[in-house]
């Protein structure tokens, strides 16, 4: 198991923040820029722990040692199933240095979008947006 989906599973947002390298690069489903630096990642993750409801991985694609991994995911988000993967990419020490999210159906990008929106904008003062800028 990739230490990013126990740290997950285990709802431990500041162990799963650990193993993100410094310059990680996230790719977000809603918003067209990625994200950069574990600063900028550290309050969308801790927003996604509250959004998503009844998360749950169901599937690991990956070799032990591997630098890449696909972690494929179910939830919900107001009221809307969600179905998505975390697809990572670690540096040789280990740590994440990509972290592309991708969600399907368009309903549930939208009501994550939404619900996204509405956790950061107060603390980002909405400068990011969700609206694929």
């Amino acid at each position: 198991m990739h230490p990013f989906r126990a740290a997950v599973e285990a709802r431990d947002v500041n162990a799963a923040l650990d193993l993100l390298a410094e310059d990680v690069v996230f790719r977000s489903p809603v918003v067209f820029s990625p994200y950069r630096g574990r600063d900028a990642v550290a309050p969308i993750l801790h927003a996604v722990f509250q959004v998503f409801e009844d998360f749950r991985y169901v599937r690991e694609i990956g070799s032990d040692g591997a630098a890449d991994h696909a972690l494929v995911f179910q939830a919900n988000v107001g009221g809307r199933q969600v179905e998505g993967s975390d697809f990572l990419h670690t540096s040789e020490d280990g740590t994440i240095t990509e972290l592309t999210v991708m969600v399907r159906p368009l309903s549930a990008v939208i009501a994550l979008a939404e619900a996204m929106q509405a956790r950061l904008a107060p603390a980002a003062g909405a400068d990011r947006g969700m609206s694929g800028s």
